[in-house]
């Protein structure tokens, strides 16, 4: 897509990068998500126990049934980021939720949020970030403040789940801010629109 006045520059990421540093981010996000929650409830983290976790949220479930239980949240916390995106870039674009598409990336057996339309630079980052606040930090800060394990550890698998945005974040973000930002229809990442000089 090509708008008048404007250069366009690729930015993508590596799913497979993306996927590498989630792990390698996993010690730093315990740390710093797990150690305010231990001093506060040091009893609840040392007597958690994934098999009464799930007795006193969802009754008394055999394995196969928490292993289809966890797959299921999971999935539906996977949806809810997808479709945080969707719902925020929608404010900020012409034609509202007309503009959003969701889909499967069959290759990667993962569902994909894209915005048709270009957004500033600012709307795009909120929009990308978005999930990982809602999802990640606000269940992570009730966590802290109720004791609540379960709140806890989905907190800390969807700020994981968030880092392939703060990879695509931290390539964007030190345009300036009349930049335009196209989400790729295909790739994880998007396209640059720069506006040229005259």
């Amino acid at each position: 897509m090509e708008i008048k006045n404007y250069k366009i520059e690729e930015k993508l990421i590596s799913t497979t990068m993306a996927n590498i540093y989630g792990l390698l981010m996993m010690i730093p996000v315990c740390i710093v998500f797990v150690t305010p929650f231990y001093l506060i409830w040091p009893d609840r983290l040392r007597q958690a126990n994934f098999e009464e976790l799930f007795a006193r949220t969802f009754g008394q479930p055999t394995g196969v049934t928490s292993f289809f239980v966890i797959i299921l949240i999971f999935l539906v916390s996977v949806v809810l980021h997808e479709l945080i995106h969707g719902i925020t870039w929608s404010l900020f674009t012409k034609n509202g939720f007309s503009s959003i598409r969701f889909g499967i990336n069959w290759k990667m057996l993962m569902p994909y949020c894209h915005c048709k339309e270009p957004l500033l630079l600012r709307h795009y980052i909120t929009g990308a970030i978005m999930p990982f606040i809602l999802l990640g930090l606000v269940p992570t800060i009730c966590a802290i403040f109720t004791g609540s394990f379960l709140l806890l550890v989905t907190g800390l698998i969807m700020t994981i789940s968030a880092i392939g945005d703060f990879m695509i974040i931290a390539l964007i973000r030190k345009y300036p801010g009349d930049t335009l930002v196209l989400d790729h229809p295909n790739e994880a990442g998007c396209y640059i629109y720069l506006r040229e000089n005259g």
